[in-house]
């Protein structure tokens, strides 16, 4: 009798934990949440747009060319002429930034490591703003104070165009003083754009 009672009582216990076969599993729920919302969904949600404000700001392009120039870059099998489209130097809040298309008219353009402060520089950290009102030379912003803060800019690593090929490029920059409308912008091999408008 003892064995018996022992028995319905494991029995039952084991039944409770959804152990025994044929008898429904416990659970809290979790796996069974993701077929009802596929479900619930309405037949016509492809047909909805959810994401209207996104179609409207645009991502960050480049607009009209508000400076050009023409330079020869290079030197050896890795030279070229290229032209440099400045398309944009936007103020928002305490930063600007510049953003330029390089175009390959001839040869071959390195945009690998041609924009850098060193050889090894992949990026455009080479590229400064300079004030001559204040006298005051704007360097690109770093994502810290470290000698290792990356700067806040294009990578560039692997980019040798070719003729007819372009890259677009940005680099972000402290903001001059709120009176100042125009800058000079310096890039390596490239020169100087003087008188460049902040928008």
């Amino acid at each position: 009798m003892r064995k018996t009672i022992v028995l319905a009582v494991a029995a039952a216990a084991l039944a409770g934990c959804g152990v025994l076969p044929g008898v429904p599993q416990g659970g809290g729920g979790e796996e069974r949440q993701s077929r009802p919302v596929s479900e619930s969904a309405p037949a016509s949600a492809p047909e909805r747009q959810p994401e209207p404000p996104a179609q409207k700001s645009a991502p960050p392009q480049q607009g009209a060319v508000i400076a050009t120039k023409q330079a020869k870059v290079g030197a050896g099998d890795m030279y070229g002429e290229a032209r440099v489209d400045l398309t944009g130097l936007k103020r928002q809040g305490r930063t600007v930034t510049l953003t330029w298309v390089v175009t390959a008219l001839d040869g071959k353009v390195n945009v690998h490591n041609g924009f850098g402060t060193a050889p090894l520089d992949f990026t455009v950290s080479g590229v400064a703003l300079i004030d001559p009102v204040n006298a005051k030379r704007y360097r690109v912003a770093r994502n810290g104070t470290g000698a290792d803060a990356a700067c806040v800019c294009s990578d560039t690593q692997g980019q040798f165009l070719g003729k007819g090929e372009a890259s677009t490029l940005y680099a972000v920059f402290a903001a001059p003083p709120a009176d100042v409308s125009t800058i000079n912008v310096e890039m390596p091999r490239i020169g100087v754009f003087t008188d460049v408008p902040i928008s």
